[in-house]
Parts: structure tokens; sequence; C-alpha cells
């Protein structure tokens, strides 16, 4: 199996780092000591407490291996590498919904830490890819699923 590159900021690398040790540690503790207590009910074959921890410490395991995959195959973004003129991975920027006369401020991301509600946008986002490379000044046009939608490149925050 080929593993894909995961692109990360140093912040998005070390949420990830701290939601791993957190399974790791702590949840496998508390699932643990679920599964101890639901054992003490008796007769595991119609114990709906058992069964629920059991599921949960296999999702909490399958946490576990997406994570770890995730960063033996993470990239970080040199930040003093991010351009300053045009957009790329890891640029801070504001842009103008034309429709709306909005401001919005977004940094593009890779899709690991993609967070639209946080302003974190994916590089492969139908947002973040049509921003990829563009100027401060330039207005790009967005295929979104309500229609075609315009952004105009107000300014790369440095």
């Amino acid at each position: 199996m080929v593993q894909k590159e995961v692109i990360l900021t140093k912040e998005g690398l070390q949420k990830l780092e701290e939601e791993l040790n957190l399974l790791r540690t702590t949840r496998r503790k508390e699932i643990a000591e679920k599964i101890k207590i639901a054992r003490g009910f008796g007769d595991l074959s119609e114990n709906a407490e058992y069964d629920e921890a059991k599921t949960e410490q296999a999702q909490n395991e399958d946490r576990i291996m997406k994570l770890e995959n995730m960063l033996r195959n993470a990239q970080t973004i040199d930040e003093s590498a991010i351009s300053k003129d045009k957009v790329s991975i890891g640029s801070k920027i504001k842009i103008l919904d034309i429709e709306f006369d909005e401001e919005l401020e977004y940094t593009i991301v890779g899709s690991a830490e993609a967070d639209p509600i946080k302003g974190l946008i994916s590089n492969v986002s139908p947002v973040g890819s049509a921003l990829i490379g563009k100027k401060a000044g330039e207005t790009v046009s967005v295929n979104a699923p309500g229609g075609i939608v315009e952004y105009k490149i107000l300014e790369l925050i440095v």
C-alpha cells in the first residue's frame, strides 16, 4: 500500500502528537477500566456495557493507527519557505467574497488539519486549490455547489 504524504503546519503536527499521546495513555486506561467494570456484571454474551466498551476500545485503537500512519508520513511546512508574494501551503490570507462583500481570513493547510470553521482550509479544497499560486489583488472563481463564487485576494498576511 502506497502511503500518502501528509502536509502539516508545526501547530498541526503538535496537535496530532498530543492527540496520539492522549489516546495511548489516558483513553486506553479509561477504556480498560470500563471493560474491567463491565466484566464484573457477569455473562459477557448479553452484557451491553462490555460490548460498548469493546467497541470504544476498537475505535480508539483505529484512531491511534491512523494517527501513527499520518505522523509517519508527515511533512512539516517550513515556515521560512512560505512565499510572501504568492499563496502557498502555510499562507495566511485575507480575501473578499465579492458577492457578499465580506472579508474572510484563512490559512492554507494540508487536508489532515483542515477546519474551515477555524479558518483552516485545505490546499486541495475548491477554494484552497483556486487560491494556490495567486497574488494579492487577483480574483479567483471557485466552482461551488451553489454556483460560481468569486474571491479577491486582499493580502497575504505575514
